[in-house]
């Protein structure tokens, strides 16, 4: 972790440890993930000829 330096004031010891741990917690902290695009929206998928399965009709409500 960098270096804090208190360019202001004078915290206390209780202060420091507050700030201390909010930054912390926040360099801690990941982006959310991006979604996945979906299948429909595949610009592959374009122009490919659609064939039905056994089953596809049931798999097409599952999550990816």
């Amino acid at each position: 972790m960098s270096e804090i330096r208190v360019v202001r004031g004078t915290p206390d010891d209780g202060e420091l440890a507050a700030l201390v741990t909010v930054l912390s917690a926040a360099a801690a902290t990941r982006p959310p993930e991006a979604p996945r695009p979906s299948v429909w929206g595949d610009p592959a998928w374009r122009g490919r000829e659609v064939r039905a399965a056994v089953g596809a009709w049931r798999m097409s409500g599952l999550p990816h």
